[in-house]
């Protein structure tokens, strides 16, 4: 466990802290964050929601606030999969069941609350959480006893709650999606994580740190090229800090001379990726813009001047015999595509 903990620690400390839980950033956008985090972890037995797109890292979170909670870091840290939970067994996979409770009960068996005594029950995607299980969720985190299925007796149970949710639970509560006391027991304390690209500042550290996680595969990378960071702060990075991740597993795998992550090392990993995929030439092309943008120092406004030229030579040479068809193709006007040539110095390049 960490030896630093506290509100009072210098920022440096902080980020380093968090990074031996094994939560990497390099952004002073998260301090906020991480301060919050830490203080959530002193006050052990309040309910956190921790709010983020799937793949930002809100387990690492959870987990790094759990190793810091004094009270309850040395006791299990137990997930609970919401989004995989089978409706007619969630109670059960929860609270646990007795045997005969239903067909195939054949023992006692504890449940995921059980499981996390005395530490943390982690609720992953609890936005996914079926309905019916909402009502009996909320009475044991209230109360703090439990029934198992099948039993007529309860037990008391000391857990504390951390849940994640990848989308906001709020609007799920207007379209009655998810129960509103459920919802204000849980949002005691609302953690909002980032995505990846509201992080850019991250991306070397995260980079580093994967290919020092999987350096059974490649000798130690030990720098990321300039241009591979340009390029990747242009990208929207849908699977967020996941995705990011197993792109450096690609990349390492194949990677055969060098010590730097380069740009070559993603455009070739991407390729293999999208291996069986529709490709899509927009993106493609938008990808290669920047390439040219970032490398030769073009303003975004030349760039784009340069493409319309390239763009409109093409079709003057390959879209039809007269400019009446290369308009057609184009999907513009006749007059349009005359103003275009004058401006590009084109000149007469078909009838």
């Amino acid at each position: 466990m960490a030896t630093l903990h506290g509100l009072n620690q210098s920022d440096d400390d902080l980020k380093r802290m968090f990074a031996e839980l094994g939560f990497i950033t390099a952004s002073d956008n998260l301090l906020p964050l991480l301060r919050q985090a830490s203080k959530a972890a002193m006050v052990s037995d309040l309910t956190v929601v921790i709010d983020g797109e799937t793949g930002t890292g809100k387990q690492v979170l959870a987990r790094s606030i759990h190793r810091l909670d004094r009270k309850r870091g040395s006791f299990p840290f137990v997930t609970a999969h919401c989004s995989t939970i089978n409706e007619s067994l969630a109670e059960s996979e929860l609270f646990g069941h007795h045997r005969g409770a239903f067909t195939g009960a054949l023992a006692n068996r504890p449940g995921l609350f059980q499981a996390a005594e005395g530490g943390t029950l982690f609720l992953d995607d609890v936005n996914d959480l079926p309905l019916n299980v909402q009502p009996k969720l909320l009475d044991v985190i209230q109360r703090g006893m439990l029934r198992p299925v099948g039993s007529d007796r309860e037990f008391p149970v000391n857990v504390r709650i951390l849940a994640a949710c990848n989308q906001p639970l709020g609007p799920l509560v207007s379209q009655n999606r998810f129960r509103k006391d459920l919802y204000h027991r849980l949002n005691v304390i609302r953690l909002r994580l980032p995505p990846l690209r509201e992080r850019p500042d991250d991306l070397e550290s995260l980079l580093l740190t994967f290919a020092l996680r999987y350096r059974h595969i490649y000798e130690p990378i030990v720098a990321v090229e300039p241009e591979l960071l340009r390029f990747l702060q242009s990208q929207s990075f849908e699977g967020n800090v996941r995705e990011l991740e197993n792109a450096v597993l690609r990349m390492l795998f194949g990677k055969s001379t060098g010590t730097s992550l380069m740009l070559g090392d993603w455009v070739a990993q991407a390729s293999e990726a999208q291996l069986g995929k529709k490709s899509d030439p927009l993106s493609e092309a938008g990808n290669k813009l920047w390439e040219a943008i970032s490398q030769d120092g073009l303003s975004y406004a030349r760039a784009f001047q340069q493409v319309e030229r390239q763009v409109i030579e093409t079709a003057l040479r390959t879209g039809g015999s007269t400019r009446r068809d290369v308009a057609k193709r184009l999907q513009t006007s006749e007059r349009t595509l005359y103003h275009k040539i004058r401006v590009h110095h084109l000149g007469e390049r078909c009838a």
